[in-house]
């Protein structure tokens, strides 16, 4: 087995509604849709946001989109309105989600780490 980070399959949204932050995460490419639904339980995201999350974790499938979305209750300290946090409206949680790492096959993993970089210096290219 060897880890992958998150961001190198997929990239993400999410906000708020109230103290429930709202996380989407959508693979970057299709065949990464049933690893990401396999290994990406919403057990899994409470454990990686410890005591920030307080309540409870849903995760809800789409696979149409190739995404996950997960609802993260009682992760706001109440809200844009009433938080102290400087996040309230938990903007960055997707961008921390992607940081987490998933266990995959040895084979798997190289075969993402090279798309990734071929992804990102095709990224580079168009930017130039």
């Amino acid at each position: 087995m060897a880890r992958i980070r998150l961001y190198d399959i997929c990239h993400g949204r999410s906000g708020d509604k109230g103290d429930t932050a709202n996380v989407g995460i959508i693979v970057r490419k299709p065949e990464y849709y049933d690893l990401i639904r396999e290994r990406l339980t919403a057990e899994v995201v409470k454990a990686h946001f410890g005591e920030m999350v307080l309540g409870k974790v849903e995760r809800f499938e789409l696979p149409n989109l190739g995404a996950l979305n997960f609802l993260l209750h009682k992760a706001l300290g109440g809200g844009g309105t009433r938080s102290l946090k400087n996040d309230a409206q938990g903007k960055t949680l997707a961008a921390a989600l992607l940081r987490m790492e998933l266990e995959v096959p040895a084979e798997r993993a190289a075969e993402i780490r090279t798309d990734s970089r071929k992804e990102r210096q095709e990224h580079r290219e168009r930017a130039d």
